[in-house]
């Protein structure tokens, strides 16, 4: 009996390594990431359907009088969204497709499909957080007070998430994760 893949929403405040797991946990062959789409401009080395869907306005707007994406948003003046087609298609091959995307995302997703597993990944500690982004060197000590002020907001929305998983190292994260998705998988409803 084959079951169909699961929709895995992960989400985590900026420095907890979420792109770092979720890197690792793609290497399994029924694993797929969504690629976002957006209506931003590609940067210097990106690369179309690999790091973005690149959409122009219209394009975008078309999808979503379509009722084309999981969830979308418009920031900075450009849009952003997780086309729905794609992942449909991977979890009726079998595949579980994971959405690395932001807290409000992840509300859309779990009202458009209530099914989909969402799983927020906390650091062991803000101390720990903050030695991270500091740690990273790319941004300024008023982005990285930012960046902790809303980290604090988005952790204690953690609670309208079906699991959190702690970060303190990448490999006890993804074989959480790992556990959290076969256990899923077990669930009597999905043999129904």
């Amino acid at each position: 009996m084959k079951n169909k893949g699961l929709l895995v929403v992960i989400s985590g405040p900026a420095g907890t390594g979420k792109g770092t797991v979720v890197k690792e946990l793609a290497k399994d062959e029924n694993i797929r990431v969504s690629v976002s789409a957006t209506t931003r401009a590609p940067r210097a080395g990106e690369v179309g359907g690999v790091h973005y869907h690149y959409l122009s306005r219209e394009q975008f707007k078309d999808m979503i009088a379509e009722d084309g994406f999981l969830e979308y948003a418009e920031y900075c003046g450009n849009f952003y969204g997780s086309p729905k087609k794609q992942a449909d298609e991977w979890k009726q091959e079998g595949k579980d497709v994971i959405l690395e995307i932001e807290v409000q995302g992840c509300m859309q997703v779990k009202q458009n499909d209530p099914e989909c597993i969402s799983i927020f990944i906390m650091p062991p500690s803000v101390e720990e957080l903050e030695s991270r982004l500091r740690g990273r060197g790319t941004e300024t000590e008023e982005v990285i007070l930012k960046r902790l002020e809303r980290a604090k907001e988005e952790m204690k929305l953690s609670k309208d998430y079906d699991y959190i998983v702690v970060n303190d190292t990448v490999e006890e994260c993804v074989k959480d994760i790992a556990a959290v998705l076969r256990a899923e998988k077990l669930r009597a409803k999905r043999f129904a």
